[in-house]
């Protein structure tokens, strides 16, 4: 275990006292640029140095794209490989964005981090939900040979009444058909003296005394066609008006509260040719899921994206983030839509918590599958505010040891790090300390740095709050490499390129100036900082 980051001599403390006087815990010597120093940030770590990376900005972004390109050797994408971008509305995956972004950042020859598998945010929770509440409608149909492929005799019974004046005749048709190759067609030269005098009835269906059941069918022929719901009631019946073209007609019946065995009935009481194709038969009522079947849904859900994701990328993408952010804030614990609600509730767009479905094992398949998909590569767990909740850091060691005592392999723990530059420095290096001593690999996974953690309106960054923001830049790298033995370091990134596309002003919309480069995509002091850590100054 190394110790607690100190500075080696009394006029490093000085320098720091005079250049940042108004701050509590000064970590290292304030930085300047010095335009004779050629050094980049990618040849100076002696670890993975990378940045967070959007599709639009790696694209269409010169400036931007050469940063990344020439000072970093590894990137993650912000958003390219979570769930909400890869898992559409019926749940297949779709990689062409996240494939033409890796082509991209692959021929540059960057490292690509994947992030992330398991998180309860940014996913497509439309899809996820919806394996939760069961079915609104059936999809099954009730009845049997609805697109008469088998014929008119089977599932069928067809009648032309003898009764005067009744002339019509039922046959089947393979010259024209909605679905397959064949329809009913029935010739009505003159109706009958009832409705009933001409018709085709399908066999009874196992129906449900009181459900609603939706009723389809589709039809050609100019002229008037009238079904019937019938058992051992009269369930209803509706005219419909029908045209020389094929046309989909719908309808609803309601179930009588003695009524179990009804059939569906077409009648023809008006002159002309008719086919009838492709009738289904659909209850209405909501299939409720049990928990067991949901929590099936779920898992079934996370093995498909995770399964998916590291066959696609095997060989190519050599660590993950298996798991992202499973502690609570606060007294922490784990992570459930109960303790989560001042952030990002239940039922938000891009919200679903694995573990409401899951428990405590979410976790535990999730690294599960990973490791069975593709053994090769390296399984981080990630998580926030790390160093300044010691509770919280705490929980999510203790989660750590929990699920490798349940067999699953961790390879490393991620430490996000979106700070200000008035996080506590001792607690710091006493994250980093507890991180080093589990002898996982750990990697700072979303390092950026807030000159503006009060909100202040109509802020404006000065140079002494940007030496501030370099000064804690240039500790979290030094305090990184002193605490966790090198061959535990796994690397750093930096989470965005500059200060406006950074998600702390795109997305939590506070005026802040967070990052490396500023909006001309100029070195900041902030990247001195950096640089000179990584060197050992």
């Amino acid at each position: 275990m190394r110790s607690i980051l100190k500075f080696s001599s009394l006029a490093a403390i000085v320098a720091i006292a005079l250049s940042s006087c108004s701050k509590k815990n000064s970590p290292g010597p304030s930085t300047t640029i010095t335009t004779t120093d050629t050094s980049t940030l990618k040849g100076s770590a002696g670890f993975l140095l990378g940045f967070a990376v959007s599709n639009t900005e790696m694209t269409n972004g010169s400036a931007y794209a050469s940063i990344v390109k020439s000072q970093g050797d590894a990137v993650t994408f912000d958003y390219a490989m979570k769930h909400g971008a890869i898992v559409q509305n019926d749940g297949s995956l779709n990689f062409t964005a996240a494939d033409a972004l890796y082509a991209l950042c692959a021929s540059a020859g960057l490292q690509v981090y994947g992030h992330t598998l398991c998180w309860h945010q940014n996913q497509n929770s439309n899809y996820l939900n919806s394996l939760t509440v069961g079915s609104t409608a059936s999809t099954t149909n009730l009845i049997l040979n609805g697109s008469f492929e088998s014929g008119i005799s089977t599932n069928w019974f067809t009648q032309v009444s003898t009764a005067a004046p009744t002339s019509a005749a039922i046959t089947l048709d393979n010259t024209t058909a909605q679905d397959g190759t064949q329809s009913l067609k029935v010739a009505v030269t003159t109706p009958g003296p009832y409705s009933y005098s001409i018709q085709a009835v399908n066999d009874a269906f196992a129906g449900t005394a009181g459900n609603t059941y939706k009723v389809s069918f589709y039809a050609k022929g100019a002229g008037l066609i009238k079904l019937v719901m019938q058992g051992t009631n009269y369930d209803g019946d509706i005219t419909f008006t029908t045209t020389s073209s094929w046309a989909l007609y719908t309808t609803t019946f309601t179930l009588p509260s003695t009524e179990t065995a009804p059939q569906i009935r077409f009648n023809f009481p008006a002159a002309g040719t008719y086919n009838i194709d492709n009738v289904t038969v659909n209850s209405t009522a909501t299939v409720l899921l049990t928990k067991t079947q949901i929590a099936a849904n779920v898992d079934g859900a996370l093995n498909t994206f995770i399964t998916g994701m590291l066959t696609h990328y095997a060989g190519k993408v050599k660590a993950w983030d298996v798991v992202n952010e499973p502690m609570s804030d606060g007294a922490s614990g784990l992570r459930t839509s109960a303790n989560t609600n001042s952030g990002s509730p239940a039922g938000t767009p891009g919200v679903f918590y694995w573990s409401d479905y899951l428990g405590r094992n979410y976790a535990l398949k999730a690294f599960q599958y990973a490791k069975a998909t593709d053994p090769n590569a390296l399984l981080f767990i990630n998580d926030y505010n790390l160093e300044s909740n010691s509770v919280k850091l705490d929980s999510l060691l203790a989660y750590v040891k929990e699920l490798q005592g349940k067999g699953a392999r961790i390879d490393g723990i991620g430490t996000q790090m979106h700070m200000s530059i008035n996080t506590s420095t001792s607690a710091i290096d006493a994250m980093f300390i507890k991180l080093a001593a589990t002898g996982l690999k750990v990697r700072v996974s979303e390092l950026d740095v807030r000159i503006n953690p009060n909100n202040t309106t109509g802020f404006v960054p000065t140079a002494d709050l940007l030496t501030q923001q370099s000064t804690m830049y240039h500790y979290v790298i030094r305090s990184y490499k002193i605490n966790v033995p090198k061959a535990q370091q796994y690397g750093v990134t930096i989470w965005g390129v500059d200060d406006p596309e950074s998600w702390i002003i795109t997305s939590q919309k506070y005026v802040d100036n967070p990052l490396l480069y500023d909006a001309a995509f100029t070195k900041k002091p902030a990247y001195t900082g950096v640089l000179n850590a990584l060197k050992g100054q």
